[in-house]
């Protein structure tokens, strides 16, 4: 898969907003102007890139193409100068609340993304002078949303309760919400994502009849994939009432509630021992301080010759502690509580609470570019059915931001996405031998079904 796709081709420009485009822009006012002056001036040194910017004032354009290289461009309109006021306050935070307020516009919101993860140390400059007050603040208020027990429920429920019919509009039919596999740029959602769940399966080497527990159900993709193609008796939990009840209703619908178990519990208070364990990017939502109370359950709900598949988003190893310490736009509005590891922090838990071995892992992020592309489209296609459910117009561009934020950073590879095959110590599970295929980046690291 190419790393650096052009972005009117693998990756589709998003929708722009006519209707705001024809919004008379609003005149800047002395300080106003001060702002943005400062914030013109921390970006003047931005590469690869071409960015127009359009306000009251007229129009500048930044960016300084580099030899080789792909330059980006997209054209951003400030309607409403209180961006430059929130830029200033509270920074990349601010900037992204501002267009949830409608402030601005942007014809493509994932190229700006991309631009601004190339120029990360000029985004980082964004967070200094006034902001730096706001990002306090922000820390302030992230360490409220600890995860405890309590803690969890709340935090769970502020994302994955928001209702079953909005996730419907832009997930496929499995109902997964995590990266599928592409082994093709052209082919559809449903069948990338058919493909991460026979990975994950094989990965696991699953037999019928073998006790497999999920920690995060989802809306039950998984253990439906499961228990009907490798007849396994799954367990599985999570912690959002909304997803326990449409996983019910699935697994009824698929004639399977005699091999799968929905409890709507917190995974510290799993209990018994499997022969496999799951979970499919859930470990973001347990906070960093819990990383070894997650691996440890994790050692303790296997037998001594079981095996564990953890799929994570990540984030760069050298990145890992400064990130901790910082509030971005999707620990504020999407995931609160929310971490993202990197794969040294997890690798230390599991050598620091468990004799687990890590016995293979593979970084899938690029198909989670795509991924997020395919459900991108799929929103902002519907977004009249969006209206008709009730959700207003701030959460619906709150919604395009947060998707076009994550595919951005995929894309530029400052976030990942891996599976972690870890087993226990009597495992004796055969050698899992990565097939190559010959002149193609695509990867295939699981033979299929005979």
């Amino acid at each position: 898969m190419n790393s650096n796709p052009d972005a009117g081709a693998l990756y589709a420009r998003p929708s722009s907003d006519e209707a705001a485009d024809s919004l008379p822009l609003q005149a800047l006012k002395g300080l106003d102007r001060t702002l943005r002056s400062q914030l013109l001036r921390r970006l003047a040194d931005l590469r690869e890139c071409e960015i127009v910017i359009e306000d009251a004032e007229g129009t500048i354009t930044l960016g300084n193409p580099v030899q080789g290289r792909e330059t980006l461009r997209c054209r951003v309109r400030v309607q409403d100068p209180a961006f430059y006021r929130m830029a200033a306050g509270h920074g990349s935070v601010g900037a992204g609340e501002s267009y949830m307020e409608g402030h601005w516009q942007c014809d493509d919101l994932v190229v700006l993304v991309r631009v601004l993860v190339i120029n990360r140390e000029l985004l980082d400059a964004m967070e200094g002078g006034f902001a730096r007050f706001g990002g306090l603040l922000l820390r302030a208020w992230h360490l409220l949303q600890r995860n405890t027990r309590t803690g969890s429920r709340r935090n769970i429920s502020a994302h994955y309760d928001l209702g079953n019919e909005l996730f419907k509009l832009f997930l496929c039919e499995s109902m997964m919400y995590s990266s599928a596999v592409f082994a093709d740029p052209g082919e559809t959602l449903e069948s990338a994502s058919t493909r991460k769940l026979d990975r994950i399966c094989q990965k696991l080497d699953l037999k019928p009849g073998q006790r497999v527990v999920e920690i995060g159900t989802g809306w039950g993709g998984f253990a439906i994939h499961a228990a009907r193609h490798y007849g396994v008796q799954v367990t599985t939990t999570t912690l959002s009432k909304e997803q326990r009840d449409l996983a019910i209703a699935r697994i009824e619908e698929a004639g399977l509630s005699d091999r799968i178990e929905v409890l709507l519990s917190d995974y510290r208070d799993l209990s018994g021992t499997y022969d496999r364990l799951v979970s499919i990017e859930m470990i973001e939502a347990i906070g960093h301080q819990y990383l070894d109370t997650y691996f440890a359950k994790v050692r303790s709900l296997l037998k001594d010759d079981g095996i564990a598949l953890i799929q994570a988003i990540t984030i760069e190893d050298h990145r890992y502690t400064k990130a901790l310490k910082a509030v971005d736009f999707i620990k504020r509005f999407i995931f609160p509580g929310s971490f993202i590891p990197s794969v040294s922090a997890m690798q230390s838990s599991v050598g620091r609470v468990t004799d687990l071995k890590l016995y293979n892992l593979e970084d899938i992020g690029p198909s989670y570019a795509l991924t997020l592309r395919h459900w991108r489209e799929r929103f902002m296609a519907r977004l009249d059915r969006v209206r008709a459910l009730g959700y207003p117009e701030r959460f619906i561009r709150m919604w395009e931001f947060y998707l076009c934020y994550c595919e951005g950073g995929f894309i530029e590879r400052s976030i990942g996405n891996v599976q972690l095959l870890l087993t226990a110590p009597r495992c004796r599970r055969s050698e899992l031998l990565q097939a190559l295929q010959a002149g193609s980046s695509t990867v295939s690291s699981v033979a299929p079904k005979q």
